[in-house]
């Protein structure tokens, strides 16, 4: 198997296990404390946090980006050829999906349930840019100053973290907000809701590339 091919298999794979962890994670919350919100989002945050930390650590030595918006970034940054975007971003979207409906399928719902949950308004949407800026300055600080081995712990901890401190619960990846559509669970969004979620996320990519070249610039 091509180089790249492995990368797009590792992509396809990460982000559908990521998924997986959002949404089933999610689902089995919401029936073990049916009452209590609270609880509900702890059990998503730290078994998301925990599949972030797994799926980074399996195939960082391969690919582990399972998020457009780091590609991308990764791209503008100078860390990825512009020609593989495409493709991986393509399969990004498709894990996505993959996994919500594997997620759905698990816990016996039907394979594909159209998300009801209204994420909406200019406080979501401004949460949405602060929680893309803060992963990428993440992940792009340890790239940028070769720690890459602390990439799988900082990021788990800094999404687990920004479920609580963003008001939208720190979706920041336009992949797992398309796979979100898919199941009408806890982790869910409105299909009306969710290219908002995307294009601040895109604002998000874009404020944090600037910031890191600020901080980080590229070594000669």
């Amino acid at each position: 198997m091509s180089t790249f091919r492995r990368v797009l298999l590792a992509e396809f794979l990460g982000t559908t296990l990521l998924l997986v962890g959002v949404v089933g994670s999610g689902i089995m919350a919401a029936r073990l404390s049916p009452t209590d919100v609270g609880l509900q989002l702890f059990q998503n945050a730290a078994a998301t946090a925990g599949v972030l930390v797994a799926v980074i650590s399996i195939f960082g030595t391969i690919s582990a980006d399972f998020n457009p918006a780091v590609t991308v970034g990764a791209w503008l940054l100078g860390h990825r050829e512009g020609r593989d975007v495409p493709a991986m971003v393509a399969v990004q979207l498709v894990g996505a999906v993959a996994g919500t409906v594997l997620a759905n399928l698990m816990f016996d719902l039907e394979a594909v349930t159209w998300s009801t949950t209204q994420r909406t308004g200019g406080h979501l949407w401004l949460a949405e840019v602060v929680a893309t800026v803060g992963l990428l300055l993440v992940v792009f600080s340890l790239v940028r100053t070769g720690r890459l081995a602390h990439v799988p712990y900082v990021v788990g901890a800094y999404i687990g973290g920004a479920y609580y401190f963003t008001s939208s619960t720190s979706f920041a990846n336009p992949a797992v907000t398309v796979g979100r559509m898919f199941s009408d669970t806890f982790a869910g969004i409105d299909p009306t809701c969710a290219p908002m979620f995307v294009v601040m996320q895109v604002v998000g990519v874009g404020v944090a590339v600037g910031l890191l070249r600020a901080l980080f610039p590229a070594r000669d």
